[in-house]
Parts: C-alpha cells; sequence; structure tokens
C-alpha cells in the first residue's frame, strides 16, 4: 500500500507548472516574450515576474522568511499592475533569474516547515495560512497562470503543447487544425441560431489571476 506524502506530491505538480512556465518564453524574441495579447494587457515576461512576487509573498513574506521579489500591486506595494508587464530596463535574464532564485527560497521554506505550520497574511486583519493551503494555493495559481501562458503564446507564434517531451494534443497538421477549428465554429454558430431568443449566459473574464486580497480560497 502507497503511503501518501502529501507535501510531495504537491511539489511535483508545482515544479511541473513552473517548468512549463518557462518554457513558454523559449525561442521568443524580446518582443514577443512582452507584447500584450489580450485586450488587459497578458503577457508572457509579466506572467513569470507576478509568478515570482507571489512566491516572495507566499513563501516569504508570509511565513517571516523574506526575498526580494517584485512588489505585488494587488497587496497595495505597487501601482496597479506593476507586477503584471516588464519595464524596457527590465531584462529577461532578470526576470527569469529571480523567479528561479525565489523558487529555490520557496523550496527551502517548504522543507524546512511541516505542512501544518502557520504563516499569516501582513495588514491588521492579516489571516492566519498553513503551509499546506499556501502549497495548494500556489500550485492553484502558478497552474491558472500557466493555462494563460498556454494561449498567449499560441496567439504569438501558433506554439503549443503542454511541456517538454510531451504535447498533449490530438494529431493533426496545420489543414486538420483548420479543418477542427472551422467544425467548432460552424457548431457554435449552430448553437447560437438554435438557441436565439433565449438568454445568453454571462460571459466570464479569463483575466490575470493574482493572489486573494485576503487569503487564497
Amino acid at each position: 500500500m502507497i503511503s501518501p506524502d502529501f507535501k510531495a506530491d504537491l511539489r511535483v505538480f508545482l515544479q511541473d507548472s513552473r517548468d512549463a512556465l518557462l518554457w513558454k518564453l523559449e525561442g521568443l524574441s524580446e518582443y514577443d516574450i512582452r507584447r500584450p495579447m489580450t485586450p488587459t494587457g497578458t503577457n508572457l515576461l509579466g506572467l513569470v515576474k507576478h509568478l515570482a512576487g507571489a512566491e516572495a509573498f507566499y513563501f516569504g513574506t508570509v511565513f517571516g522568511r523574506l526575498v526580494d521579489g517584485p512588489q505585488l500591486w494587488i497587496a497595495g506595494d505597487a501601482e496597479p499592475n506593476a507586477d503584471l508587464w516588464a519595464t524596457p530596463d527590465e531584462t529577461r535574464e532578470q526576470i527569469v533569474g529571480d523567479y528561479r532564485r525565489i523558487c529555490a527560497h520557496s523550496d527551502a521554506t517548504i522543507e524546512a516547515l511541516p505542512l501544518d505550520a502557520v504563516g499569516r497574511i501582513p495588514g491588521e486583519r492579516g489571516a492566519e495560512l498553513t503551509l499546506h493551503r499556501t502549497l495548494v494555493h500556489m500550485t492553484y495559481e502558478t497552474s491558472r497562470h500557466v493555462g494563460h501562458a498556454d494561449v498567449v503564446r499560441e496567439l504569438v507564434d501558433g506554439a503549443v503543447g503542454q511541456r517538454v517531451g510531451g504535447d498533449n494534443m490530438a494529431p493533426g497538421d496545420a489543414s486538420w487544425w483548420a479543418e477542427h477549428r472551422d467544425r467548432v465554429e460552424r457548431a457554435a454558430k449552430e448553437a447560437d441560431r438554435l438557441n436565439s431568443g433565449t438568454d445568453s449566459a454571462p460571459s466570464g473574464a479569463r483575466g490575470t489571476a493574482r493572489p486573494a486580497t485576503t487569503h487564497p480560497q
């Protein structure tokens, strides 16, 4: 019988998402890793910068193990969206290097503390968080942003795939995918025609995920 190791399991999935995120930058120009691909400005290097700040906050500040990192605007430490894009003088090497360095610090925190260790979000009404909940939150948040990176990278140059050595995509050449997309488009139009006159479901925003204002939910 296999004994559960919750910390090890969560670390595997967190690291898998970290690796996939950085892979999405490979082979792209400075412009392409920074260019905004959605109306709200979502871009690849900005996602890395944001997650560097989130790891520094959750695995550093919350547990009293401070580490330098990008300031999170949502925590009131920077101007709106400052951690979600790279300025011209912030290099790819700097942001990626900071992310790797902060992730290593996060791993040291995870290794040093038990899952029931308690940290606190700064502020007058700062919530208490266990390491377990923090690890779950950062695994979820990183995976969510990797989903954003999947879409942004495909919009930039058409590159797709889940991870190095495993794209997790249906087999097919460009013409097959074009026909698949057309088929999905036809189905959408037909569904709209069949359901015309009924109330449409409210549209949801796919915007960039950010840490909860109080504590991870």
